[in-house]
């Protein structure tokens, strides 16, 4: 039945949007932990409507800046409701139109399949197990990944320790890359990273109480109000988007 009643509605939301060749497009700014689960969600949404969707992935906090300079954004996804209050206090978000979307949880991944489990708590050595090499993290001060681990490493009492030896990267999938190349032995991530990435193995997954709850929200953008924007945000509360959230590991929130 739901699927039947979304079927109607985007029926009905695209042939509203008028023929201009702009507005058979939307563009969407999101956070780079979502490439994979995202891109095929605008493929399948792309294949039903004919609208198409351009994607634009990076850290939240420079995507929410590129918004405040003018960029012309549709639709931002963040993964950290901090930068999505910065945009709405700054009046580029349509009132009403902000919910929150997905949830996520944070992991500590190898490159070496053979890595142990480890449990993380104040007693784990991460030094001993880096040696000489470095542990991967997006920006520790900018983009959520980055932020969310130094807040869980500050909890466990192990970020004075481990501080010297992090190699911080633009975003999260950046710092996934370190460690599916070898380049970084260990990094923290998200657990939906670890999925779309079979170069890398989940040793540990942080206390959910070690960090602030990780939560995307997303919202429609001043920039202009389009047919087309509607139906790609209701089509990211269908069916369709809600099963390729979860095989990518994301909790989808209101299931």
């Amino acid at each position: 039945m739901k699927n039947n009643v979304w079927a109607a509605a985007l029926l009905c939301l695209a042939s509203a949007i008028p023929a201009r060749a702009e507005d058979q497009q939307v563009t969407v700014f999101a956070a780079a932990s979502l490439t994979t689960a995202l891109t095929e969600i605008g493929d399948r949404f792309g294949a039903e409507t004919g609208i198409d969707v351009v994607l634009s992935f990076a850290g939240s906090s420079a995507l929410a800046r590129q918004i405040e300079s003018g960029a012309p954004a549709d639709i931002f996804i963040s993964a950290n409701p901090g930068w999505m209050d910065r945009i709405e206090e700054s009046g580029l978000v349509e009132p009403g139109s902000r919910r929150d979307l997905l949830r996520n949880a944070l992991v500590l991944v190898a490159h070496d399949a053979a890595t142990p489990a480890v449990t993380l708590d104040g007693d784990t050595d991460l030094a001993a197990m880096l040696g000489q090499g470095r542990l991967a993290m997006a920006l520790v001060d900018a983009v959520p990944a980055g932020i969310y681990g130094k807040a869980a490493l500050t909890s466990l009492g192990l970020w004075d320790r481990i501080e010297p030896q992090v190699a911080q990267a633009d975003n999260v999938r950046a710092a996934l890359a370190l460690v599916a190349t070898g380049a970084a032995p260990l990094g923290i991530v998200y657990a939906t990273d670890a999925v779309a990435e079979p170069r890398v193995t989940v040793i540990a997954q942080f206390p959910g109480d070690s960090h602030p709850p990780i939560l995307y929200p997303v919202a429609d953008l001043t920039t202009r109000d389009t047919a087309a924007e509607d139906a790609f945000l209701t089509y990211l509360g269908s069916d369709a988007a809600r099963a390729v959230f979860g095989a990518q590991g994301f909790g989808v929130i209101g299931e």
